[in-house]
């Protein structure tokens, strides 16, 4: 049979968000697949440069609606490094405790996503419903479900509300029995299995090569968590392990976020017990100095990163930013060459796709 090309998108159940990637076909068998982007480029980076410092925090947010708090906490944490500023010990606390929520929520995101993407309806609506618990907590620190412009430089925009602790350590353990539902409509559903294990398989080696990161490297069975080795915040004062899966295929990357939930429970548990009074928020000076900085962070996809060049003023003369999920659609012909074309969605939904970080 003749070869053939497939556009599969820029709009398409599949890709969850405006791109498109191109199938080299044989039969049903696909030989090359080439991912192509900008349909959703916005000039984010440009736009910054005529931005105040402050201005910005709100549109990072913008960078991924699915854990907009990551984001915008890396913002905030480059620009501490170049103002050089320390965030109050309470503050940090404060960080850890919602980004570890914003983990939860994007990774039942992707869950729900995953699940419609392979026909399982029955997780979508039982993500969906566990998923509202904790944008309601979300809620009550900063006052949106998707948008939060809750980070500032210098800490967070404000305190802990009241019976916060007692309502967060409720949901944890509420969900953490939930987790268990979730793996028996999963795990103990033979077309889940047969339509995810042996799929897009990437090898430890390759991934390293390829650029992978966060949960999709480890489930390379590569032991790598910039929470753990190279820590930010406060993460260094919390007893965690950082979940692999030696499989090395779609179903070794869907077991990762799972076990990246309960740790997250835990994470958010020990902060609530550990976190001191005092301040959340420091002052920070207009005009940021002559120089330099970077920072990077565990993102719930995989490694954030930001650079930024200070030029005595009150705006950024540069503003870049590393997308994990670039570097995952760029590894779409490694994971999908040799498979059939009805094996996309499923190897594709399992990296957890973002655009809006992606195209900018």
């Amino acid at each position: 049979m003749a070869e053939m090309w497939v556009n599969m998108g820029p709009q398409h159940p599949f890709n969850h968000g405006l791109w498109n990637l191109r199938v080299l076909m044989d039969g049903e068998t696909i030989k090359y697949a080439e991912p192509i982007l900008g349909y959703l480029h916005r000039g984010w980076e440009k736009s910054m440069e005529n931005r105040t410092y402050p201005q910005i925090i709100p549109l990072s947010d913008r960078l991924c609606y699915g854990s907009s708090m990551s984001w915008s906490h890396l913002y905030c944490m480059t620009m501490e490094e170049l103002f050089d500023i320390e965030v109050p010990e309470r503050g940090e606390y404060i960080r850890v405790i919602v980004l570890e929520l914003q983990r939860i929520v994007s990774h039942l995101l992707w869950l729900m996503a995953f699940g419609v993407d392979l026909g399982n309806l029955t997780v979508m609506l039982y993500v969906i419903r566990e998923r509202e618990m904790f944008l309601d907590l979300l809620q009550s620190i900063t006052g949106a479900r998707m948008t939060y412009n809750y980070p500032r430089i210098g800490g967070v925009r404000n305190d802990l509300p009241p019976d916060f602790e007692r309502d967060c350590i409720r949901a944890m353990d509420y969900f953490q029995g939930k987790i268990d539902d979730y793996e028996k409509l999963c795990d103990g559903s033979k077309i889940f299995r047969m339509r995810t294990e042996g799929l897009g398989v990437v090898k430890p080696a390759d991934a390293i090569n390829l650029g992978l990161t966060g949960p999709n490297l480890r489930a390379s069975s590569v032991d790598v968590d910039i929470r753990r080795d190279d820590p930010y915040s406060v993460y260094e004062e919390f007893d965690f392990d950082v979940c692999t899966h030696d499989a090395c295929d779609t179903y070794a990357r869907y077991r990762v976020r799972m076990d990246e939930m309960r740790v997250s429970c835990d994470i958010v548990k020990q902060a609530l017990e550990k976190i001191p009074d005092g301040p959340v928020r420091v002052k920070v000076p207009k005009n940021a100095p002559n120089k330099t900085a970077v920072a990077r962070v565990e993102d719930p996809r995989g490694e954030g990163m930001m650079y930024v060049v200070g030029d005595g003023t009150d705006k950024p003369y540069r503003l870049s930013v590393r997308s994990p999920v670039f570097v995952y659609v760029s590894a779409a012909n490694h994971m999908l060459k040799g498979h059939k074309i009805a094996d996309v969605p499923s190897v594709m939904g399992s990296i957890d796709m973002c655009l809006g970080e992606t195209d900018r």
